[in-house]
């Protein structure tokens, strides 16, 4: 079975969905990354949705599920990347992802996580620097 890359990037974990979404993969990436925020005690969690063409009402419900099942696991979600049509269609369904941080690019998007959590930007599990 597929399954979506999740890169660790100090206290926060990317995803970066470059395949369209069914629904068995989209239920996979959300057991996966509520694994990994576990595994790693990441505290943020960006989600670049930018190379979707299209969001159903599942796929959209789902990424709400997912920056909540987070929340609860200690670790904020921004979602980025959602194009001019992606998000017309989620209004359209009546998802308006209530609770689920956005913004336009994954830079943005990384500001508002250290906002969120109070991460500078480097600092690593300890508290201390990465190399």
């Amino acid at each position: 079975m597929e399954h979506i890359p999740i890169l660790h990037m100090g206290r926060f974990l990317l995803v970066t969905i470059q395949v369209d979404m069914h629904d068995r993969l989209v239920m996979a990436l959300q057991e996966d990354l509520t694994n990994r925020i576990t595994e790693v005690g990441a505290r943020g969690v960006l989600i670049d949705i930018s190379a979707l063409d299209m969001v159903d009402s599942f796929i959209g419900r789902t990424i709400g599920d997912i920056a909540s099942m987070s929340r609860v696991l200690d670790a904020e979600t921004v979602v980025v990347g959602i194009r001019p049509a992606v998000a017309i269609t989620l209004v359209e369904l009546g998802l308006t992802l209530s609770g689920v941080r956005t913004a336009l690019n994954v830079e943005r998007g990384m500001e508002l996580l250290r906002a969120a959590t109070g991460i500078r930007p480097g600092e690593g599990h300890d508290g201390g620097v990465e190399d």
